[in-house]
């Protein structure tokens, strides 16, 4: 399993688990929305790097390769969608008078569905091949 497969394995369910550790505390605690959303996205951040470097530093080093790089490219576009989306709602939100929490937390989610598309695509890749192309 290459870094970059890793990598994508890694991000995924981060991503998710920091969302849903923010919605929790978002509706069953008395944490306001701003500290809530700050903490959850710094620890995703972190926990993310950590187990990146945890399962890089146990396993061979392999080089980024073309493959590699068409996969993370078609992550990419899968996952723009959802930034888009976040982005052209959280605009509307802004521009009819929208309150903040509603604008960040459209925009929070937008980022951590792409996140999880992205991941997923580039999973579904590595193991099944980028669809329309013969399986690397």
């Amino acid at each position: 399993m290459s870094s970059e497969e890793k990598r994508a394995w890694v991000q995924g369910p981060v991503s998710l688990t920091a969302y849903l550790v923010y919605l929790h505390l978002l509706l069953f605690t008395e944490v306001g929305y701003v500290s809530a959303m700050l903490w959850t996205i710094g620890c995703g951040i972190a926990v993310a790097i950590g187990l990146h470097i945890a399962l890089t530093v146990r396993g061979p080093q392999e080089p980024k390769d073309d493959r590699d790089r068409e996969i993370a490219r078609f992550g990419d576009a899968m996952g723009h969608g959802a930034v888009v989306l976040g982005a052209v709602v959280a605009l509307v939100l802004a521009l009819m008078g929208g309150d903040q929490f509603w604008i960040a937390n459209v925009i929070y989610a937008g980022f951590s569905l792409a996140s999880v598309l992205g991941s997923t695509a580039r999973v579904a890749a590595y193991r099944w091949g980028l669809p329309g192309r013969h399986a690397w």
